[in-house]
């Protein structure tokens, strides 16, 4: 069954517009300044928890003690 071209015009003008808010909501989602803050939050939370934090203040102290010791030897 044929159909008319009226239907296939505004079923390609659906198709166009749903392509465009598609298009539009990868945009923002790959937007390198939006990722890169993402990123940088999630980091900090991750090093803000106690079992993350304490172990690498500790790993500073130890190689700055280290370091101190080379030094003066």
């Amino acid at each position: 069954m044929a159909r008319d071209p009226e239907t296939i015009e505004r079923d390609i003008e659906k198709a166009r517009e749903a392509l465009a808010h598609t298009l539009d909501e990868i945009g923002t989602k790959a937007n390198p300044k939006r990722l890169a803050d993402t990123a940088k939050t999630s980091l900090r939370a991750k090093f803000a928890e106690p079992k993350v934090k304490f172990p690498l203040i500790g790993a500073g102290v130890l190689v700055g003690v280290l370091l101190v010791r080379k030094l003066f030897r």
